[in-house]
Parts: C-alpha cells; structure tokens; sequence
C-alpha cells in the first residue's frame, strides 16, 4: 500500500498504533488532537509542531518571505488556541537551497518576530540545513491552566459553532493563484485572510474559562475537522449550510463557489466548538468577533456529517477538504 491509498490521517493512525500509549504518569494527551499535553509542575504544557514545505504549503510566486514568517507561526499558535492555552515559546528550523538570499532569511524572521511579539512568543532556538526547497519547521511550547479544550467530548445534543468568517482564506488562495482582479477593499481582505491568519488564543481561552470542552481549529476544512470530532467522540454532526458564517465579500467574489469554499476550503484558522445552546450564547458574548450556530451533534451518523439545506433536504457532498496524501491540489499558500 501506498500513502496515498492510505492518507494523511490514516498513516496518523498508523503510527499511533505503533508508537502507543506513553505510559508516562504526567502524559494528558498524546497523538491525535491539536496538541499534545503533560502536566507540569505548576501548569499543563503543551507541545506542537507543523512544517511548511516550499510548492507543497506555499508558492514563493504568492507568498512573501515576511508573509511566510508570519503564517509558519500563525499555524502553531493556532493549535494552542484550540486547546485554551496560552503560547510560549517556538523553535524554528529552516531547510534552504544555497542560492537563497540572506535577505530572503531576514525578512522571513522579521515576519516571525512581528507575529511573537503580538503573540507574547519566545523564539528561542532551531536548526538549519541545505535543502532542495526551502522548508520552514516550527515547534512550539505553551501552557494551560487546570483544563483544556479537546476532540473527543462532544455530545448529542451540543450546538455547533464557529467564530468569524469561513472560506476567506481559501478565497484569497485562488485570487492569488489565478490573478483575479478584485475591488482593492475586497482583495485585501481575502490576501489578509490567507497570508495573516489571526490565531484564536484569547477565544479560545474564553472557551475553557466558562466550561466549554470541545474545539478545533480550522485547518484542512470545515468538514474534515469536524470529522475529526466526530471521529473522537463517537457522535455524528448534522450541519445547516444556509448557515454558514461566509462573509459578503466572499460571496460576491465567488458566488458560486462559496460554499465550496466554506466547507472544503482550509486554512481560516477559526475555532469550531461543541456545547448546549445557553452555554454558547454565554461565551459568544465576551467575543470580539462572531460566533455563529451552524449545525448540532447526533448520536446518530457516528463519525459522519450530514449537510441539509434551508429547505430541510440532504446535501450530497463529496468534497471533504486537505489531505496531504490523497488531495489532487497542490500549493496551499
């Protein structure tokens, strides 16, 4: 069997089996959420990493070094914030062809600087090596007090929910890629989207502070991240598509592709989260953004997503969202 015929999250699966349950005392949660996490002496930590590969997560064609810096950290942020914490310290190692300038590095970690220091963000070390394409790794380290937001404590019966738009990024992938001419207020929109992601940390640390147990962020696409929910938690999710939280803007660039964009499309980087309806109106009013109702979880369907239209009819969906392995596009920046 090839990778592909197994897919990015089923070799993840695989692995897990291999590696197994550390039976370390302190491990909270080890393979299969946004992050792992152990118990610290004063706090619980937190560990994750992602690496951004030159033409398979970016096109330097519609990507600047700065924006990368920026986004590599973004990403990493990201998963803290869909746990509730809080993060601390990054390491980043690069893989760069010879011919890269130095200018090109510097910019690169002027990006990564700017996003640490909203972020509170200790860059503290890495590693770098000759590659064939340039390659930017980043780990990170952060903490979280008593409780943590996971995958795997949804249940029938909670709302679904999300903080502000989706499909943005996805947009401002394809105007990027095809040179679509945009008014410029929509077009920078759509470019901040995808190229300065805003990672959710103070929303999700709402989240923990008022109860809520369940999140994720949105990274390979709405359906395919709340699969991962579902998956973890032995339910099924039922999702209203006329719903969806897709900004104006979005919906007049792409009119026909919106909802694609919405479902399938990756990279927003919002918070999708599960919990009873008073729960949700109660943590939506300490944001600063929107918080929209978009769907519930069944006991039924278990690990499934069932999409129904306004009219209350079945919504046939095939396209699920990225997946390193099995996903025909390519360039995700």
């Amino acid at each position: 069997m090839k990778v592909w015929e197994l897919g990015e999250f089923g070799l993840i699966e695989l692995i897990a089996s291999i590696v197994g349950k550390p039976s370390k005392h302190d491990l909270i949660l080890g393979i299969g959420d946004d992050t792992a996490a152990w118990r610290a002496e004063k706090s619980i930590q937190l560990g994750t990493t992602d690496i951004l590969i030159q033409d398979v997560h970016f096109s330097l064609d519609t990507i600047t070094w700065r924006d990368l810096g920026w986004k590599a950290l973004a990403v990493n942020i990201s998963d803290i914030a869909a746990m509730g914490g809080t993060p601390t310290y990054a390491l980043v190692s690069l893989g760069l062809p010879q011919e890269t300038e130095v200018d090109s590095v510097v910019e690169l970690y002027r990006g990564l600087k700017e996003i640490a220091k909203q972020y509170k963000v200790a860059i503290v070390g890495g590693n770098i090596s000759r590659a064939r394409m340039v390659i930017v790794d980043v780990s990170m380290i952060g903490e979280a007090a008593k409780r943590l937001l996971t995958r795997s404590a949804a249940s029938p019966g909670d709302q679904i929910a999300v903080t502000g738009y989706l499909g943005q990024s996805a947009a401002g992938l394809r105007m990027l890629k095809s040179g679509l001419k945009l008014d410029k207020k929509t077009a920078t929109l759509l470019r901040e989207a995808h190229l300065h992601p805003t990672p959710r940390v103070a929303e999700g640390q709402i989240l923990v502070r008022y109860g809520v147990k369940v999140a994720i962020d949105l990274s390979d696409g709405l359906i395919s991240d709340l699969s991962h929910i579902c998956k973890a938690s032995q339910v099924g999710a039922k999702i209203w598509t006329n719903k969806l939280p897709i900004h104006p803007s979005t919906r007049a660039a792409f009119k026909h592709e919106a909802l694609e964009l919405a479902l399938s499309g990756g990279e927003d980087y919002e918070l999708l989260f599960t919990a009873k309806s008073k729960l949700i109106d109660k943590v939506s009013s300490f944001m600063s953004i929107p918080v929209t109702v978009i769907g519930e979880i069944v006991s039924n369907h278990v690990g499934q997503i069932i999409l129904v239209d306004k009219q209350g009819q079945t919504v046939k969906w095939s396209k699920r969202g990225w997946d390193h392995f099995k996903s025909p596009r390519r360039n995700k920046m």
